[in-house]
C-alpha cells in the first residue's frame, strides 16, 4: 500500500514521528503540496493523507488508484465527499482530538483580555514598573470573571468543555443549542440567540460552519451587545463578519475580541481585524498543543490500520 502525506508539516514540524504510519505501507511525506503538484505526487498512491490540501472531483477522476483519503482534522470540507462516495473511496476524519486544548485557548484569550498579562510583561521589560512611584500600577481595566456571564454558541465537545471551565471560574453559563433545557448539564441555561448576545458579557463560538451559521456574528447582533462585552472565536473564521466586528471594536461598541481563526488563512494583509482596536489574534493554534497533535497522529494511524484490516472507522464518505 503506497501512502502519500500531502502536507505533513502542520501536524508534524519535526517533533513527532511518522514511524507508526510507515509500518502500514510505503510512506512518502511532503511538508506541503500545491495544487499544481498534487497529481504528480498522488498519481500512484493508494492512500492520501491531507490536512489542508484540497482534493476535488476532477482530481479524484485522475487518481484511479486512490482507495482511501485520511483528513488530518475534524473538518473535511477540503475533500469532495460526493465524488469520493461515487468512486467508493473511504474518507476518514479525526474527531474530538483537541477538545481540551481548544477550550484552554478560549480561556487563554479571555484571561489575556481581562488581565492583560502580555501587556504588563512587555511594559515591565521596557522599564515601566521600575520607574513607577508606587508599588503597583495598572493602565487597563482588570476584570474578575466570577459572576460574569458567558454565552456559548454550540454545545458540542468543545462548547461543553468550555462551559465546565467557565463554571469553575464562578461564571454564569448560557448556551444557544438545539438541545432542550432538560438535556443540558447542571449550571447551563438555554437562551435564544439574540437574547444570548444581549445578556452575556462574553460570547464564545463553538458551532460548525453551515449556511445558517455563516456570519452569525454581524452588525445587527453586535449592536445588541454590552459595550463591555467580549467575543471569542476558536471555531471557524466565517462565523464572523470581520468588517462588522472591526467596526464595532474601533467604534467602542464592544470592548474586545480574541480570535484564533480568520475567514482566509493565512489572512490577507487588508483583513480589517489585523488592525482593529482591542482585537487579539492567534494564528489558528488552539488545536496545536503537542498533546493534541499526538492524539491526532494516533487516531490517523488507527483509522488507516482499521481500513487496512477491513474495519472502517470514522468514515465521513457514507
Amino acid at each position: 500500500m503506497r501512502i502519500v502525506v500531502l502536507d505533513g508539516y502542520g501536524l508534524n514540524p519535526g517533533d513527532l514521528s511518522w514511524d507508526a504510519m510507515k509500518e502500514l505501507g510505503d510512506l512518502t511525506v511532503y511538508d506541503r503540496t500545491s495544487p499544481s503538484e498534487l497529481l504528480q505526487r498522488a498519481t500512484e498512491a493508494d492512500v492520501l493523507i491531507t490536512n489542508k490540501t484540497v482534493i476535488t472531483k476532477d482530481d479524484l477522476q485522475k487518481l484511479p488508484a486512490v482507495k482511501y483519503i485520511g483528513v488530518l482534522a475534524t473538518g473535511y470540507n477540503i475533500v469532495d465527499i460526493e465524488a469520493a462516495k461515487e468512486k467508493g473511496i473511504v474518507v476518514t476524519n479525526i474527531p474530538a482530538y483537541s477538545t481540551k486544548s481548544v477550550a484552554q485557548m478560549v480561556f487563554a484569550h479571555i484571561l489575556n483580555i481581562t488581565q492583560r498579562v502580555g501587556h504588563y510583561a512587555h511594559a515591565n521589560k521596557n522599564g515601566r514598573w521600575d520607574q513607577n512611584p508606587d508599588f503597583c500600577y495598572w493602565d487597563t481595566n482588570l476584570i474578575e470573571l466570577d459572576g460574569k456571564s458567558i454565552g456559548i454558541i454550540g454545545l458540542g465537545n468543545t462548547g461543553y468543555a468550555t462551559s465546565q471551565i467557565a463554571l469553575s471560574f464562578g461564571m454564569k453559563v448560557y448556551a444557544y443549542t438545539s438541545k432542550h433545557q432538560f438535556q443540558l448539564p447542571v449550571g447551563i441555561h438555554k437562551l435564544e440567540l439574540d437574547e444570548l448576545f444581549k445578556t452575556c458579557d462574553i460570547i464564545s463560538l463553538h458551532c460548525p460552519l453551515t449556511p445558517s451559521t455563516e456570519e452569525i456574528v454581524n452588525k445587527e447582533r453586535l449592536a445588541l451587545m454590552k459595550p463591555t462585552a467580549i467575543i471569542i472565536n476558536t471555531g471557524r473564521g466565517p462565523l464572523i463578519n470581520e468588517q462588522d466586528l472591526a467596526d464595532a471594536l474601533n467604534e467602542g461598541k464592544i470592548a474586545a475580541a480574541g480570535v484564533d481563526v480568520l475567514s482566509t488563512e493565512p489572512p490577507k494583509a487588508d483583513n480589517p481585524l489585523l488592525k482593529a482596536k482591542n482585537c487579539f489574534i492567534t494564528p489558528h493554534i488552539a488545536w496545536a498543543t503537542k498533546e493534541a497533535r499526538v492524539r491526532l497522529m494516533d487516531i490517523a494511524v488507527n483509522n488507516l490500520k482499521s481500513f487496512k484490516q477491513g474495519k472502517v472507522i470514522n468514515n465521513v464518505a457514507i
